[in-house]
């Protein structure tokens, strides 16, 4: 089975996932809706194929193993694709996931360049990107280490599985260090890095208790490290990192937290009625006095209308980034509510600040 064809369309019609199981035809999703390609529905023999023409036979001998495996494959002319291998009803299956070949610029990408491009120039400390599988989490913190690429002279390592984007040295040096071929898991590679004398530090994603004491360890000794949760605002990002650790803990890591955390960015992708395409809902939350002690002696309720009051200082609510993609005309009244922490709460503000519900109200 060719399966940089499926690839190379997967890329040509602008298809962020693409799905092979047996029983089904391959499926591809563009802008989150699925769509079944036409033709015969795949076999056993047919998803082996694509395993065969993926991995090697070592990285076979792991898969029938562990029963998953993460990956990437490049085409070209057509970009970097990352893909996961496992087990379903007894059966194989793999889900790739396109990686476009340019790191696209936080502009491009609706992202609040200003505050994200101030975060990426910070000496020291924590920044996160937070959100649900599939929101850009990996892309945007790719596109603020571009930034520092190409505008300052810094030593940036990233611990990935797999590497993803394909960074070239320009102002910066990179080294993108992949789980598997070069170093154990991130815990290893990470009890090692200070010694490779890096600056910036890319953890492809917080996974447990051992990796997020290590990188705060990494940003108590004077280095900025960017890394990925799976969490859905800045509160549920502070108490899950609070879940990696015993309680007895907790007093401890709350005050390296309140110190070290520069920022949290957490994004939805919410889709436009002005066209194809999604946009990013954002809520940022960035580390001020009060957000300080309200972190370090354990009142995360108290965050999100800190974040709301916030935007002096740069940050930014879910429900106030939607209400502004809602007056720009690009989203619809019912995504907003849709993607919102809090519809009512919405729909009570917007009731109030646009009496027609919004250009797209219906």
């Amino acid at each position: 089975m060719k399966i940089d064809y499926y690839l190379r369309q997967m890329a040509d019609r602008g298809a962020s996932d693409l799905y092979f199981k047996t029983g089904n035809t391959p499926v591809l999703r563009i802008d989150d809706a699925l769509f079944f390609l036409p033709g015969e529905k795949l076999n056993a023999s047919d998803i082996d194929s694509i395993i065969g023409s993926v991995l090697t036979q070592e990285q076979r001998n792991r898969f029938d193993s562990d029963k998953e495996f993460d990956g990437a494959r490049s085409v070209p002319d057509t970009g970097r694709f990352r893909f996961n291998i496992y087990m379903q009803r007894g059966t194989p299956a793999v889900t790739f996931r396109h990686i476009k070949a340019e790191i696209p610029s936080l502009k491009s990408l609706n992202l609040p360049v200003d505050v994200l491009q101030n975060l990426a120039c910070q000496k020291r400390g924590l920044v996160l990107v937070t959100g649900y599988a599939g929101c850009g989490k990996s892309t945007a913190i790719a596109s603020m280490i571009d930034y520092v690429n190409e505008n300052f002279n810094k030593h940036i390592i990233t611990v990935e599985d797999p590497v993803e984007f394909i960074h070239e040295d320009k102002k910066s040096i990179i080294s993108q260090r992949e789980i598997g071929p070069d170093t154990v898991d991130f815990n290893h590679a990470l009890r090692h890095i200070i010694r490779q004398s890096p600056d910036i530090i890319v953890i492809g994603e917080m996974r447990d208790a051992v990796t997020m004491q290590t990188a705060i360890m990494a940003a108590e000794t004077g280095h900025l490290v960017f890394s990925s949760l799976h969490t859905v605002d800045a509160a549920q990002t502070v108490d899950r990192i609070m879940d990696f650790f015993p309680v007895y803990a907790h007093a401890q890591v709350r005050t390296q937290l309140s110190g070290l955390l520069k920022g949290i960015i957490s994004m939805r992708l919410v889709p436009r009625s002005d066209g194809p395409g999604r946009v990013p809902a954002c809520e940022i939350m960035l580390l001020t006095p009060t957000i300080k002690k309200c972190i370090a002696k354990s009142e995360s309720g108290q965050l999100a209308s800190l974040i709301q009051e916030g935007a002096i200082f740069g940050m930014c609510s879910f429900n106030q980034s939607l209400t502004a993609w809602l007056k720009k005309s690009v989203i619809s009244r019912e995504s907003a509510l849709a993607y919102a922490s809090n519809p009512e709460e919405l729909a009570l503000q917007l009731k109030n600040i646009m009496p027609g519900g919004g250009a797209h109200a219906r």
